[in-house]
């Protein structure tokens, strides 16, 4: 492709995205169409002469828009918010135009350069002392790996340097509530722990992790001759958004000599609001903590800020420094290539600079507001409106909710909630994600699209009774077995 052709078609792209997302209200929330439709309209092998733009691009609108759920929807409320604001859509453009690696300063000093701006703005933003450095990860599930990768290399005095984890006569343990990320257990699993040696800690009547709880197994690993090397704490669960006690928690990991890593992957963009700051009280005593700003923020994904309070024990983990790499440079500049896996990294400050820039904090803390005072009026909603529940609560931007219509309980009452909420996205009107809360299932709405404001969510309310009712009516008209 000539530099004419690009212009000529990254001006129709850029034109196709802008309409895009004047017209996603437009879309059924979710797609459609059952799995593997677009893979049989796609050819089985490679085409071996060039297509033309015009093709391409009647496959993108035929085969492959059909095929998008589109999480830019106004009444998109599943999973996360997973926000891309049209200024971050742009810095990640300029980043993949420019095609810069970040392999070492020298590769690329501005990358690097920026990247340690950012990352501080947000550090303020976000009320971390400065005593915190960053580094932009892809994804929260990244840096929890390395945070217990660090956690590790502390607890074993370094022992990757020689027989590593497998010649350690005591066996190492992990801790986390029972409403951790599943991250936090892959990272386990990948960082060489063992299933085994994983403790889940039980959860309070708002699904906190219990300190009491932790301290418990924490004695009673020592006196089973384990021992206890870290514990992840969560500012904000998947299912919940609930919030472990951090400042109780990090007390007893400065006891015991315990990596504390604190997973804000969500909730952390709240932080921005001093008055939710209270929420993750104790986080200065953290020893790592993840922030996504591709989530509730606006940053084009993926953008994980991952925050240390000692960078050094961070790059001895990670460090790299073959031959090839080796530049005057060094000892001066940061090698962000040894503040995580990857060597080549990509410029993701870009978009997270374009965010902030065009934004103005002003702008996003307002618009953060807006989606907390969205999820309390669906709260308050759904509390006037029995026989529906509110099952869990409501700090931040997740509403939980179960319909629980009177002689329904237990698994009946989990097919009803199934029922209901997969009526509800096959409609195509909004969209949510169920999950299991205590034991049952419930239906998260979780607040945080960039176009979303009441209307959105007073219509997705109306939508959800409408479902459970509807689901009701043909579960009451089914002939029973």
């Amino acid at each position: 492709m000539s530099p004419e052709e690009f212009r000529r078609f990254g001006h129709q792209l850029v034109d196709w995205i802008a309409d895009y997302r004047a017209r996603v209200p437009e879309f059924p929330v979710m797609a459609p169409p059952p799995p593997g439709r677009v893979h049989a309209q796609l050819p089985a092998a490679p085409p071996r002469e060039g297509e033309s733009w015009s093709a391409i691009w009647s496959d993108v609108e035929q085969i492959v828009l059909p095929g998008l759920t589109h999480w830019q929807h106004p009444r998109f409320f599943a999973f996360f918010p997973a926000n891309s604001e049209l200024a971050s859509v742009l810095g990640d453009y300029l980043s993949t135009g420019l095609g810069v690696l970040g392999i070492s300063w020298q590769a690329c000093p501005a990358l690097t350069e920026l990247e340690e701006v950012v990352t501080d703005w947000m550090r303020q933003m976000i009320g971390l002392p400065a005593s915190f450095r960053g580094v932009i990860q892809d994804t929260a599930s990244t840096s929890t790996l390395i945070a217990l990768l660090c956690a590790r290399e502390r607890a074993t005095a370094f022992s990757m340097a020689g027989p590593g984890v497998q010649g350690q006569g005591q066996p190492l343990v992990i801790y986390a509530s029972e409403q951790a990320h599943s991250s936090v257990r892959k990272a386990a699993l990948l960082a060489g722990f063992g299933a085994q040696n994983l403790c889940w800690i039980e959860t309070d009547g708002e699904f906190a992790l219990r300190p009491d709880r932790l301290a418990a197994s924490i004695e009673q690993d020592l006196a089973a001759g384990l021992r206890p090397c870290a514990v992840v704490a969560t500012a904000g669960t998947t299912a919940a958004t609930a919030f472990d006690p951090i400042g109780a928690i990090a007390a007893l990991a400065v006891r015991h000599r315990l990596w504390l890593h604190v997973d804000a992957a969500m909730a952390g963009s709240a932080m921005i609001l001093p008055e939710c700051r209270p929420l993750w009280q104790g986080v200065e005593l953290a020893d790592s903590v993840v922030v996504n700003p591709h989530k509730w923020l606006g940053a084009a994904f993926d953008c994980s800020l991952y925050y240390v309070r000692d960078p050094e024990h961070l790059i001895r983990v990670m460090s790299t420094n073959p031959s090839y790499l080796r530049s005057a440079a060094d000892g001066e500049a940061v090698n962000y290539r040894d503040w995580g896996l990857a060597l080549g990294r990509r410029f993701r400050a870009l978009k997270l600079w374009f965010l902030l820039r065009e934004q103005g904090t002003a702008r996003l803390e307002a618009r953060l507001r807006r989606d907390l005072a969205n999820a309390q009026w669906l709260a308050a909603e759904a509390r006037q409106s029995p026989p529906w529940r509110v099952v869990a609560p409501v700090p931040l931007q997740t509403v939980c909710l179960r319909h629980e219509p009177d002689g329904l309980a237990g698994e009946a009452l989990d097919r009803h909630t199934l029922g209901w909420v997969e009526r509800l996205n096959r409609s195509g009107f909004a969209y949510l994600t169920p999950a299991v809360l205590g034991g049952r299932w419930m239906a998260r709405f979780s607040i945080g699209a960039l176009a979303t404001e009441r209307e959105d969510v007073a219509a997705a309310w109306e939508a959800a009774r409408a479902a459970a009712q509807a689901q009701l009516q043909s579960t009451a008209q089914r002939p029973s077995s």
